[in-house]
Order: C-alpha cells, then structure tokens, then sequence
C-alpha cells in the first residue's frame, strides 16, 4: 500500500503473520529445536564440570564454571539462529513453496524482519531454557541485566541475518552445514567460550579482538559475571555496523530477487 507521497507503508500485519509462522514452525519440533542444543549445553557444562572442577578461574570472585556456562549458552544460541533462518529458507526453496511467501504482500523489509524475529525468538528461547536448567546444577545470578538482554539480541539477529543471506544465496543444505562445521562452530569456539583470551599469544589476542563472535560472548559473559576479556563499547558498535551491513545485503537480496526467482 502506497501514500499519496508514493511511499510504501510497512504492512505490520504482514511482518506479524510471518514472524508467528516461523516462531510456530521451529516450536511444532521444539524437541529438535530447543530441547537438543540445551541438552547439548548441559553435556558440555556437566563434562567440565566432572574433568575441571577444580580448574582456576581467570578471576578470582568467580568459579571457572561460571566463567564457562555464560560461553556455551551464547554459542548455542547463536548457533540456532542461524540454523532457524538458513534452513526455513532452502526448506522452503526445496519444496517449492518459497514462491508463496514471495508473491504475498510483503516488502524485502518485511521479510528480513520477520525472518530475523524468528531466528532472534528461536536463540532466545534456547538461552532461557538453558539458564533455567544451568541453575538447577549450579546456582549464579545476573551482574547487568541489560548487557545480557542487549549482546543476547544483537548476537542472534546477526547470526539470522548471516541464515537468511546463507539462505538466499546456497542452494544446497550440504552447503549451509558447510557454513555452520567450517565456519561458525570455529569462531564460536575460538571466541574466548573455553578461556580467557589473555591466555593466548600476542599474535592470536590481536586476531580475536577482530572476532565479532568474540564480542558477542564477551558481552553475555559481563552480563552474568560483570568481567570481561575486551572492550564491550567496541564490540557494540562492531556488532550494530555488522547487523547493519548484513540487514542491508538481505534486504538488497530480496529486492532484486536474487537467486530466488526461477
């Protein structure tokens, strides 16, 4: 729908609707999509928890195993945004039904947000669930709620984005575990998730300040244990200019219909 300026309203119906179908759709199989990564989650806390109990923290006012948990929460849940996103598209290109989305009233804005909210939403849900079940193991508390809720959303949303462009643009689902095995698994885990950064020699602490995946666990990590390996006003700014970046090339993707119309 267009104004008498010839500017076109955002259809927040739309949005809606969408935004609901891709929240509904990864919920109906909540026991692959939420429940596994936090089952995943607790193996990896409850294993160090058995092999390094005993491991000296990086800080002196917390355990290593509060250091470690705020690590393998972000990581899962970063992880699954961009399965949520990635794979709702090349299954909807796979069976042919990516069309209908396409021909609905629905702008290239309209569709990077509501695919976005539901790879945010899927991330989200995996990290509270996690959190709930962490504390039943070992009890920990919250330093600054809003680093948590804010390096929580900007991680998420660009790790959708990343889905809905590795979507667009692979045309094979070989191709998007590709992206996840070789490319997302290792900066996740070479982010600080197991350890402290200053750990490490000159060359790679200078590589990982270059990490956006860094930051991003830096900051979740702050939120629960008020500690942190780098510059968070940095890595805010870095993540917003990356989220940026990639909601304009989704967005630039959608427009043009870039390797989405046949």
């Amino acid at each position: 729908m267009k104004t008498n300026k010839g500017y076109r309203r955002v259809n927040w119906v739309g949005i809606y609707t969408l935004s609901f179908r891709e929240i509904n759709r990864f919920f109906k199989v909540y026991v692959q999509t939420v429940v596994a990564p936090v089952i995943s989650t607790l193996l990896f806390y409850l294993v160090f928890q058995l092999v390094m109990k005993r491991a000296a923290s990086p800080f002196e006012d917390v355990s290593y195993l509060e250091f470690l948990a705020p690590g393998l929460i972000m990581m899962n849940m970063v992880q699954n945004a961009f399965a949520n996103t990635s794979s709702s598209l090349m299954v909807s290109k796979m069976q042919g039904n990516l069309t209908d989305v396409l021909l609905a009233p629905l702008g290239p804005i309209e569709l990077t947000v509501s695919y976005m909210i539901g790879g945010i939403v899927r991330g989200l849900a995996v990290g509270v669930t996690a959190i709930l079940i962490l504390m039943w193991f070992h009890p920990f508390h919250i330093d600054h709620f809003g680093a948590l809720i804010l390096f929580s959303i900007l991680g998420c949303a660009m790790l959708s984005l990343m889905g809905i462009a590795s979507g667009i643009v692979i045309d094979k689902m070989d191709h998007i575990s590709a992206v996840t095995n070789f490319i997302i698994t290792p900066l996740t885990f070479l982010s600080g998730t197991f350890y402290t950064i200053d750990h490490l020699p000159q060359v790679l602490q200078n590589l990982t300040h270059v990490n956006p995946f860094f930051y991003m666990i830096d900051g979740f990590r702050y939120g629960f244990i008020g500690h942190a390996d780098g510059y968070l006003t940095y890595g805010i700014y870095m993540l917003i200019t990356i989220n940026i970046i990639l909601f304009v090339s989704c967005y630039k993707m959608f427009a043009s219909g870039y390797r989405l119309k046949y």
